[in-house]
């Protein structure tokens, strides 16, 4: 009797259990989710981070095109736990190896009314949650179509937010810093003209996104592993403060079609009371795929310059000339066509970019507008703009491609496809080859405008597909790709590494098209960077666009130290010195760190950080025992403390310091920077002034004592 009463308790107590839930810590205990359904069957997590809570009670699920959705009378039929470590190591990374620790629940849910299983897999890491929804193969769920994910992130106050507007086209926008219930009222003065664009709510944001709690928790929302699926924004109540993920719509206003089995992207949570601590999250790699590529040897991080600021700033032209307003490719004549004079991607040109690259030890040259079509490329929703082979009159490839060669130096190709995405897909094999025959191993790729077919957008399922599929097709010809105007990162490049860069983001350009905000790139770390490397093109060392383009009125809104600093705040295995040749050479001493500066990195140290106002990162090269610093910062002139004891105990280095003027100023006085140079050991301490929109940059070189002889020590 007493065993038959003790096997009924054991039963009532796993019932109960399993329908109100669970909950499992991080591998430090530090973080805490609790996981259960409500009395109507509906999903419902919750995060704690050292007992204060990051995510309230917020619910879960789907709503389908043919009823009911996946998001109410649910059972939970099992919960298994599980924990996992491992380290990895990166192709390209900001360090050399990575841990992988976290400790995992998979929820198991049976909606009794259907017979449908949804399965919700967590896992807890240090930094924070990921979670995905997986449909297990089934008999009552084949191919079904999700109308809305129902997936809350319900914050605990009126958080200050670093957020741009939700847009299913484009990030292309300055970060506006507000308080979450500010964000209705800010929302118009955020947007600002993009060649395709559209919004979906006045309290729509896009992820990352990064928040601070008023007693110091910072909380960043993002997705992971982005995989034939819409991009996830978050669209808010700011009556209760709970975000819903909002899901990039199909021309049909529905949002996915998908197949049993399938898994969604993860959806992560990262928190920490130390802002250091996001910016040293791997979590959205982490979620991601080991690499589908076996051999990597030919994935190579790159330091490159190009024929392209000249054209942005307007100094120089894609097109070859202006005596054509519409180009047919295949019947218009280029060759009897009159060349207008700005034509960049000339033989010549190109071949001068070739000889700097060689002389300042770059890998690479890019070159834009080599091309025919760029005449009447944008604007005319023309389906065969490019084929991405046939060059202008004056531009030899064969010529081009040999003295490259001679020279050491690897040309990277440029495919815009001015969002024409079927035009992209009927050439790209062809063009691929070409780049092969004429030893270019690596590819910018642009989607500027609206998307053709007509309907689809930037970031719906459709196109999320169409990117990965140029990057798994670019790998079958060992192409490295850098993509502008792509779906943000979500860590994928794990998985194909070939994915070398993306933009994704308000770039550099934006400097010649009226500017960016001076704190700009004290944000872009902890909200676009969290998915992957951004190719920003930093370098510009002349602020004045009029004195590139006399039209053109725009300023960069940098110092130049500020500009030295990005190579190492804003990581990227892809690099390029963006600004025009004569301009680096009128600065040879500060150009000097642009040329040391690697692009391949051991180790990383987040100094300091506080997202929107500084950040100062250390680095230490792969290749040899050199460190760089950089510091950017905001709105506000400030003095940074920083301690070497990242250095090795006992050993001499050379510093030597690149830092904001005492007259510079990012508006009047840009280019006042003044270089030092000290002694250092890993007991040193700096303090280091930076101006609004200024910064400082470090090289830090093993030295011998006889070598640091005569230096001051620092």
């Amino acid at each position: 009797m007493i065993q038959k009463f003790t096997w009924i308790l054991a039963l009532v107590m796993i019932s109960f259990n399993l329908g109100f839930g669970q909950s499992i810590q991080s591998p430090d205990s530090r973080f805490s989710l609790k996981f259960q359904t409500t009395t109507s069957g509906i999903p419902v997590y919750s995060l704690t981070f050292q007992g204060k809570p990051v995510i309230a009670d917020s619910k879960m699920g789907f709503e389908l095109s043919e009823k009911p959705g996946l998001y109410q009378n649910f059972e939970i039929s099992s919960i298994d736990t599980t924990s996992f470590d491992e380290t990895w190591k990166p192709v390209w990374g900001e360090e050399s190896s990575i841990r992988n620790h976290y400790k995992e629940m998979a929820v198991t849910l049976l909606q009794q009314e259907t017979g449908r299983i949804m399965l919700i897999r967590f896992r807890l890491f240090n930094t924070g949650l990921g979670f995905r929804y997986e449909f297990p193969k089934q008999d009552n769920l084949g191919h079904f179509v999700i109308q809305d994910e129902k997936t809350e992130f319900a914050m605990t106050g009126d958080h200050t937010a670093f957020w741009i507007p939700g847009d299913y086209d484009t990030q292309e926008y300055d970060y506006t810093t507000s308080k979450l219930s500010e964000i209705r009222k800010n929302f118009d003065a955020a947007v600002t003209s993009n060649a395709s664009q559209q919004q979906f709510s006045k309290t729509g944001v896009q992820t990352a996104l990064m928040m601070k709690t008023s007693d110091g928790l910072y909380i960043n929302l993002h997705e992971a592993a982005l995989i034939d699926f819409p991009v996830m924004h978050l669209n808010l109540d700011d009556e209760n403060m709970i975000f819903e993920s909002w899901l990039t719509p199909q021309p049909d206003g529905t949002k996915a079609n998908m197949i049993a089995p399938a898994t969604t992207p993860w959806r992560t949570i990262i928190a920490s009371d130390d802002a250091r601590e996001v910016l040293a999250s791997r979590i959205t790699y982490n979620l991601n795929e080991p690499s589908k590529i076996e051999n990597t040897n030919w994935i190579q991080p790159t330091k490159y310059v190009g024929v392209w600021w000249e054209m942005i700033t307007g100094k120089s032209s894609w097109a070859y000339t202006d005596e054509y307003k519409a180009v047919k490719l295949g019947e218009t004549d280029f060759a009897a066509a009159k060349p207008n004079g700005k034509h960049a991607a000339n033989t010549a040109h190109v071949k001068e970019y070739i000889d700097f690259a060689a002389e300042n030890g770059f890998d690479g040259v890019l070159v834009e507008g080599w091309n025919v079509g760029w005449e009447d490329w944008f604007g005319h929703a023309k389906d065969y703009v490019f084929d991405f082979v046939t060059p202008y009159p004056d531009f030899d490839v064969k010529a081009i491609e040999k003295y490259a060669q001679e020279k050491g130096v690897k040309m990277i190709m440029h495919h815009e496809t001015s969002s024409s995405v079927r035009n992209y897909e009927r050439h790209m094999d062809t063009a691929y080859q070409f780049m092969k025959a004429h030893h270019y191993d690596a590819v910018k790729s642009g989607y500027v405008g609206d998307i053709l077919p007509k309907g689809q957008n930037h970031y719906n399922q459709w196109m999320v597909n169409h990117y990965l599929y140029a990057v798994k097709k670019a790998a079958d010809y060992q192409i490295m790709v850098n993509a502008h105007e792509a779906a943000r990162p979500t860590g994928v490049a794990r998985t194909w590494p070939n994915l070398i860069g993306n933009e994704s983001a308000r770039g550099t350009e934006y400097q010649a098209f009226g500017g960016s905000k001076p704190n700009h790139v004290t944000i872009l770390p902890f909200t676009r960077l969290i998915g992957g490397p951004m190719d920003y093109t930093p370098g510009i060392f002349e602020m004045d666009i009029s004195k590139l383009n006399p039209a053109n009125d725009s300023h960069v809104n940098s110092t130049l130290a500020n500009q030295l600093a990005l190579y190492v705040t804003m990581y990227s295995p892809l690099q390029m010195a963006a600004d025009l040749p004569e301009n680096y050479q009128r600065f040879p001493d500060a150009f000097q760190f642009i040329k040391d500066v690697p692009v391949a990195w051991e180790r990383s140290v987040y100094l300091e950080a506080e997202p929107g106002a500084y950040l100062t990162i250390a680095r230490k090269d792969k290749n040899s025992e050199n460190w760089f610093i950089g510091n950017v910062n905001g709105n506000e002139k400030r003095t940074a403390s920083i301690s070497f004891d990242f250095l090795e105990k006992g050993q001499d280095y050379i510093a030597t310091i690149y830092a904001d003027g005492p007259k510079a100023d990012y508006l009047n006085n840009p280019q006042d920077y003044m270089i030092k140079k000290f002694r250092i050991t890993s007991k040193s301490k700096l303090k280091q002034a930076s101006v609004p929109g200024g910064g400082f940059a470090i090289s830090i070189v093993q030295a011998t004592k006889k070598e640091v002889k005569g230096l001051s020590k620092l």
